[in-house]
């Protein structure tokens, strides 16, 4: 791989751009609204104004939603799931496991996994 690609690739990751496209796809894909770049541009409005604590991020999934896919995972339905199993969740969700500070042998409740999702 050339040197200027690599620092393309490093740019794109240092910045989670690659993260902030899926979820933007994904959530045109989920709303499909009929005028889908107007959507984006108030999405991305959204989500500035969200990190700035000046309104409400952008989220594709709800509470409801949560507790299914928390029900999912927890098969034997014993309250927790393991770290492994929400890394798992958060890849699939395309949302980022970098700055996840769980380790393998925590528990995750469903209080934290509707809370960290």
């Amino acid at each position: 791989m050339a040197a200027g690609e690599q620092q393309c690739r490093d740019y794109l990751q240092r910045h989670r751009i690659p993260e902030l496209l899926h979820r933007l796809a994904t959530l045109v894909i989920y709303h499909r609204p009929e005028r889908p770049r107007e959507y984006l541009i108030q999405a991305l409005q959204r989500v500035k104004a969200g990190r700035r604590a000046e309104g409400e991020y952008p989220y594709l999934m709800d509470e409801d939603n949560l507790v299914a896919m928390f029900g999912l995972l927890d098969v034997l339905g014993q309250g927790h799931i393991t770290a492994s199993q929400y890394r798992e969740a958060l890849k699939t969700l395309g949302l980022s496991t970098e700055d996840l500070w769980f380790g393998d042998d925590t528990n995750i409740t469903l209080d934290v996994f509707k809370e960290e999702v």
